[in-house]
């Protein structure tokens, strides 16, 4: 039996999607119903279902969201679930879902296009192989990519740490690569560490899109760093930096940022 995970954070509506599956595939089983992205991605690495229909937006983390941190942490034998997103934006952003999930569904979802939906699942879970992550990551990317936060004011020259009883003033091009952790980030330079008191996400408008780039949901690096990417005996890609020892993992949906030209 094909087994399926729901997260929509309106119970009316996921009732409502869970009500018309019922109908439209009546041998699928709804392992879980959850309303908020981190249960989704706790739900698809602990049941393992065929398929997670995501709402887009959730509390915490977003359809989308919990959909890269699936590519980056499944590590497991078995091909990851299909994604299907569900989504109110309307359908000039709709085309972009459509890139990175097998389907996308509108609010409010109707019969005939759910019944659309259930012939496409179908025939991917009949397709469905072990490079499925990889085609899975390899769509997820440009999503992304596309929908990364920009803004047209003039990119960050110095970034404000509070050390002690002191700001520091962190030059832009100082910095080797920030980490997100927890609800600050981790500014590393040639130099050391320091935290912000930030988000990744509030930075990431606010940095040259042509040097910072994203290497892992939580990882953005200054592609000056970057002296070579290399590639593990398991197809991992790891980055060797200029000014640092450490290596930095790449995702499995950035990877293809660095292969060879």
């Amino acid at each position: 039996m094909t087994r399926a995970v729901i997260a929509e954070d309106e119970p009316l509506l996921a009732d409502a999607l869970r009500a018309e599956l019922a109908s439209a595939w009546p041998d699928l089983a709804i392992v879980a119903q959850v309303g908020d992205g981190a249960s989704a991605l706790h739900a698809a690495r602990t049941l393992q279902p065929d398929i997670l229909f995501l709402d887009i937006r959730m509390p915490g983390l977003s359809g989308l969201e919990a959909a890269q941190a699936l590519v980056e942490d499944w590590d497991l034998a078995a091909p990851p679930p299909l994604v299907v997103f569900v989504t109110a934006y309307d359908a000039h952003a709709v085309q972009a879902f459509e890139l990175a999930a097998i389907d996308y569904l509108l609010k409010p979802v109707t019969a005939e296009r759910l019944g659309q939906t259930v012939q496409r699942a179908r025939q991917a879970l009949a397709a469905r192989g072990p490079d499925s992550l990889a085609a899975l990551a390899a769509r997820l990317g440009p999503l992304l990519g596309q929908l990364e936060p920009r803004t047209e004011a003039a990119p960050l020259r110095h970034l404000q740490a509070g050390v002690g009883t002191q700001v520091r003033l962190i030059p832009i091009d100082a910095v080797c690569y920030l980490q997100a952790t927890d609800k600050y980030v981790n500014v590393v330079t040639a130099e050391g560490e320091v935290l912000l008191r930030s988000s990744l996400a509030s930075l990431m408008p606010r940095l040259d899109a042509t040097r910072f780039v994203r290497v892992h949901r939580s990882t953005v690096v200054n592609l000056d760093e970057v002296a070579a990417a290399e590639r593990d005996e398991a197809g991992r890609t790891w980055l060797r930096l200029r000014s640092r020892p450490e290596r930095l993992a790449v995702s499995r949906i950035y990877a293809e940022r660095f292969k060879a030209m």
